[in-house]
């Protein structure tokens, strides 16, 4: 998996791209939000664009980062969900605790409102 981070309109989108397995992965991904929020950056859209296969470790990964922004009073949003990704996320009810949007800039515009 690769992480790539932009800021746009006061927010930071983390794109992710490949697999999402869990594993050395989540400790980049869990770092880089420690580190972002430590810099008082709480508004977080995660760009699932580009993810070509996910697993439960990956699922994992993405609760985990959810429940650290929350903790920091941050926004944290999925954006451009796959199909594969979404029938994920619908099969394990998990599409019900994230909010997820079909573009970054809907979910931008979603913390502006």
């Amino acid at each position: 998996m690769k992480i790539k981070t932009t800021e746009k309109y006061k927010a930071v989108v983390i794109e992710l791209k490949g697999n999402v397995m869990g594993g050395d992965d989540t400790k980049d991904f869990n770092d880089l939000l420690h580190k972002l929020i430590d810099e008082g950056k709480t508004t977080i859209v995660v760009d699932l664009g580009d993810v070509k296969f996910m697993n439960s470790s990956g699922l994992g990964m993405l609760i985990g980062g959810l429940t650290t922004v929350k903790k920091a009073n941050g926004y944290y949003k999925l954006a451009n969900i796959t199909e594969k990704i979404e029938s994920l996320l619908i099969i394990t009810k998990l599409i019900t605790i994230f909010e997820n949007y079909d573009s970054v800039d809907a979910a931008l515009e979603s913390v502006a409102k």
